[in-house]
């Protein structure tokens, strides 16, 4: 996915925009957007947040080195794995639990979640060359994906003790990016044509939820009451948030980009993600709805 000089700022929140988004026959849901961004730094991208409003997410500082970061009550903490080349921050959880995964010295990811200061890997099953967390929910589950002995990748359930491994039926990659309390599950997975979908799996079933229009689908994480957030592929090659309420699907544009992306969402009406402006580094942003 260590702490920041005590002379760290809180992050800096500006540009504020009302942009309303509808889709096809779904009523109007408006955003409320606001720049988020680890002060002083080149780039920001806020993967998480949870039901208290703390962040997480990952920065990239001026001599282009990837951090994770944890953004609570106004305080940003830099967490580095001490193993790794580089750190990124996926997800939070209400214990302030973090998932998230680092570059090792053999080039390899590997997932781990920090607690407490503490860092726990998480390699994958036996025989695992790689591996990456993506989401946790309040229980402790963790998502995410791994690379088995023969390079394929599968997306996987960890219990803390125990994996579950997670494949897509007709994927020949799968990779699982957000769990909530109840369990359901969502996946991103590629097809024969290499091109990226979308599933949720809960109930042992899994159940396609592609943006409609998309060239390619990525779902990130779940809430409770079952809403994803996306960022998806048009035809021209504009990345666009969105967010699936309720069955229906809304499109998460941060007013006056070129691209955007929706990977975080919690229970009380908070996405976060990331913004770019043509080829420019990213922004981190929160939105309500």
């Amino acid at each position: 996915m260590n702490g920041m000089n005590s002379g760290m700022r809180s992050l800096t929140m500006s540009l504020i925009f009302v942009l309303g988004a509808m889709a096809a026959d779904a009523p109007t849901l408006t955003f409320l957007f606001k720049t988020v961004n680890v002060p002083r730094e080149s780039s920001t991208q806020i993967m998480a947040v949870n039901n208290a409003g703390a962040l997480a997410g990952t920065y990239t500082d001026s001599n282009s080195v990837i951090h994770g970061f944890m953004r609570k009550s106004g305080r940003v903490t830099t967490i580095d794995h001490p193993g790794g080349l580089l750190t990124v921050c996926y997800d939070i959880n209400s214990n302030l639990a973090i998932v998230g995964f680092y570059q090792n010295s053999n080039l390899a990811y590997e997932a781990f979640l920090y607690q407490d200061g503490a860092f726990t890997d998480i390699p994958g099953p036996s025989g695992s060359t790689a591996s990456r967390a993506y989401g946790i929910n309040d229980l402790g589950s963790v998502v995410g994906d791994y690379v088995d002995a023969s390079g394929s990748k599968h997306g996987f359930l960890w219990d803390g003790t125990t994996y579950t491994t997670l494949d897509v039926p007709g994927a020949v990659a799968s990779i699982a990016k957000g769990i909530n309390k109840s369990g359901a599950i969502t996946l991103n997975w590629w097809n024969s044509s290499s091109l990226e979908q979308s599933s949720i799996y809960n109930n042992k079933r899994y159940t396609k939820i592609n943006v409609p229009g998309a060239i390619q689908t990525s779902a990130f994480h779940i809430n409770s009451a079952g809403d994803v957030v996306y960022w998806w592929l048009d035809a021209s090659g504009i990345y666009h948030g969105e967010l699936r309420h309720l069955g229906k699907f809304y499109k998460v544009d941060y007013p006056n980009r070129t691209h955007t992306f929706a990977d975080g969402i919690n229970d009380h009406g908070v996405i976060v993600g990331s913004y770019q402006s043509g080829s420019s580094n990213p922004h981190g942003y929160e939105a309500t709805y």
